[in-house]
């Protein structure tokens, strides 16, 4: 692949600027550390043979990144983002989504823009593992997967106790997960139960934004739950799972302050800074 100057490569059609023929060839300019920030920049409006052909060249484009001390977050953002479409859609097709009073269980992981930084596209197979798990927990637990995106994960339970259940099952075995290059990962995790709108494939109106702004009040590593969901619960027998009381906080957006509780079970960290309203 002949070397361009920036005015050439400026005036690339998108679908001509990189390629992947059969044979697996490289077809992507990649030759120095311009090339390589423009690849990264318009890797997602490149035309590929297939997904082998896409993977090898992103494969490629990665290793040339890491060459010249290039961090692709953004890139790696957008791959992930890109997934996240096929999976959700995927999970469209597998699931039926409960409807009426329902427990929403959400989470994120906290400083995912450090860790992307800090192990460029091994954060890839840190994102796999953690909705594996997250996933997986869910479902044994009765629920159903709604949403994946980006760093965040959204699934529901026809039952609060299956919830709470799942949520303290998902951080013991994210706690006891040993992460490759020694990071620390850790996931909040946010339990509401309501009304929510269902729609085709997902759910809307307030008690969706309100298990979001409860799950981003925890820290890392904690569950915490809404006053709705500990009504819900009056009555259940819940196996070494309590309520510790965190007041009652206004959260972004919400007309009314919200009652919070943080669970506590045997294998979960106990003490946090206060929610993070």
């Amino acid at each position: 692949m002949a070397r361009l100057e920036t005015s050439e490569r400026a005036g690339l059609p998108n679908t001509a600027f990189a390629y992947v023929d059969s044979r697996g060839r490289r077809r992507l300019p990649i030759h120095d550390e311009s090339h390589v920030r423009n690849a990264l920049a318009r890797f997602s409006q490149v035309e590929f043979e297939d997904e082998a052909a896409r993977e090898r060249a992103r494969t490629r484009l990665l290793k040339a990144a890491k060459k010249y001390g290039i961090v692709p977050v953004g890139f790696i953002a957008g791959q992930l983002q890109t997934e996240r479409v096929l999976g959700h859609r995927s999970a469209r097709q597998r699931v039926e989504l409960p409807t009426g009073f329902v427990t929403m269980l959400m989470t994120d992981i906290e400083g995912s823009t450090a860790l992307v930084q800090q192990i460029g596209d091994g954060y890839r197979q840190v994102i796999d593992d953690v909705w594996s798990i997250l996933r997986g927990t869910s479902e044994r637990f009765a629920g159903a997967t709604v949403e994946t995106r980006a760093d965040e994960f959204f699934a529901v339970f026809a039952s609060p106790a299956d919830a709470v259940t799942a949520a303290v099952a998902i951080q013991r075995e994210l706690g006891e997960r040993r992460w490759s290059d020694g990071v620390d990962v850790r996931v909040r995790v946010g339990v509401h139960s309501g009304w929510p709108t269902r729609t085709d494939d997902n759910y809307i109106g307030i008690p969706v934004h309100v298990a979001s702004r409860v799950c981003g009040v925890a820290h890392g590593g904690q569950i915490v739950t809404s006053g709705d969901t500990r009504e819900a619960l009056k009555g259940s027998t819940l196996d070494g799972i309590r309520f510790r009381t965190l007041g009652a906080h206004k959260l972004r957006g919400l007309p009314e302050p919200v009652e919070l509780f943080q669970l506590a079970a045997k294998g979960l960290a106990t003490r946090f800074p206060p929610p993070r309203t």
